[in-house]
C-alpha cells in the first residue's frame, strides 16, 4: 500500500522542477513573463503528473504560453526526470488553472460593481473621514467599580 503523502511529496517536488525551469531555462518568447505554476495534481500510481499554471494577460497570453509550454513538454520532462529519485518519471500535462482565472475574474467584477455603485458597498469616503463620537457615559472607571464593591 502506498504512502498518503508521498503522492503530495512528489508533486510539490514537481511543482518545484517545472516552475524553475519555466522561470530560468526555458526562452521562448512566447511564454509570458508572469508564468506561475499554481499546482500540481499527480495520480495515485505516479505515472501522470498534471500541472497548472496562471498566466497574468489576456487570453491570447494565456494561449501562447500553453502552447510554447506544451512545445517544450519534452526538455521540461527531462529535467524533472534528472531531479526525481523515482524509478519512472511521471508524465507531465500542461494546463491552465481556470481556478485562477475564475477567481481573477470575480475580483475584477466585484471591483466593477464598487465604482458603479459605492453606496451598496458601505460607507463612502466623506463618512469614513469622520471620527466617531466620543461616548463617556457607558464607561466606567477603576476608581467607581472598587466603590460599588467595598
Amino acid at each position: 500500500m502506498p504512502r498518503p503523502f508521498r503522492r503530495e511529496r512528489v508533486a510539490s517536488v514537481v511543482q518545484e522542477i517545472v516552475s524553475e525551469a519555466i522561470a530560468r531555462r526555458l526562452s521562448d518568447p512566447r511564454i509570458a513573463p508572469l508564468t506561475t505554476v499554481t499546482r500540481v495534481e499527480v495520480t495515485a500510481d505516479l505515472l501522470v503528473a498534471k500541472v497548472y499554471f496562471s498566466v497574468v494577460g489576456d487570453d491570447a497570453d494565456e494561449r501562447r504560453t500553453l502552447a510554447a509550454i506544451r512545445h517544450a513538454r519534452g526538455f521540461i520532462q527531462r529535467i524533472v526526470a534528472r531531479e526525481l529519485t523515482l524509478r519512472q518519471c511521471p508524465e507531465l500535462r500542461f494546463d491552465i488553472d481556470q481556478g485562477a482565472k475564475r477567481a481573477r475574474e470575480t475580483l475584477q467584477l466585484l471591483e466593477e460593481n464598487r465604482r458603479r455603485s459605492p453606496d451598496l458597498f458601505g460607507a463612502t469616503d466623506d463618512s469614513a473621514a469622520e471620527e466617531p463620537e466620543d461616548n463617556d457615559d457607558d464607561v466606567v472607571e477603576d476608581d467607581e467599580v472598587s466603590e460599588e464593591g467595598a
